[in-house]
């Protein structure tokens, strides 16, 4: 159940509304505060989504990509749908304790139960990073590095590094960074997996905050 939770995890991956003030380049405590500040106002979000997984054992790198909704109505209750459209349709669903994974092709949905232990908290840990977490939340579970600015699809970013301190945790997630642009949100998040394998999600056309139906 872990693994297929983890790589459910690497689509959304997981793993950042108001307009936030301008900030100075290169300062760790301004892209957190910018982080914080976005995180209260996180009530959910719409964009498309690009995902690229790598394989080290084979180095073989397979896209795919689509859109997806999230809603945090409060902080136990987060909603997500994913519509991937390409190379291979599929629609995943969250809510509650329940995973779902509908393959059009194969008319077949899977479920995943997530409600008990670790695998609900790791799941909602990797949908809730960047979107809805404060720095404290942050703070409290890995160890932080400002790895300085980027550009993503020509936007400014600061991009920060993330240490999981859980021990269960760097057993499947070595390391998570996430480009944080000047309105606090993530537009790309990258995934250090076990064996050298990765996941990099890149968002775009991102709405925050819009009128979700539950």
């Amino acid at each position: 159940m872990q693994r297929a939770t983890i790589a459910i995890a690497g689509i959304v991956g997981i793993a950042l509304s108001a307009a936030a003030r301008p900030k100075p380049a290169g300062d760790q405590e301004a892209v957190l505060q910018l982080v914080d500040r976005a995180g209260a106002a996180f009530r959910g979000m719409s964009a498309k989504v690009r995902r690229l997984s790598h394989t080290a054992v084979i180095n073989e790198d397979n896209v795919d990509s689509g859109t997806i909704l999230l809603k945090r109505a409060h902080p136990r209750d987060v909603r997500m749908l994913i519509d991937l459209t390409e190379p291979d349709p599929r629609t995943v669903a969250f809510q509650g304790h329940k995973l779902e994974i509908y393959y059009p092709k194969a008319a077949t949905v899977q479920e995943i139960d997530v409600g008990n232990g670790k695998d609900r908290e790791l799941l909602e840990q990797f949908f809730l990073l960047g979107f809805g977490t404060s720095r404290a939340d942050l703070q409290a579970s890995y160890n932080l590095r400002l790895v300085g600015p980027d550009t993503v699809g020509g936007q400014k970013t600061e991009r920060l590094e993330l240490i999981p301190k859980s021990k269960e945790v760097l057993q499947h997630l070595l390391k998570f960074e996430m480009w944080v642009a000047e309105n606090g949100y993530p537009i790309q998040q990258k995934f250090y997996l076990a064996g050298g394998d990765y996941q990099l999600a890149t968002y775009s056309d991102m709405k925050i905050n819009p009128d979700l139906p539950d």
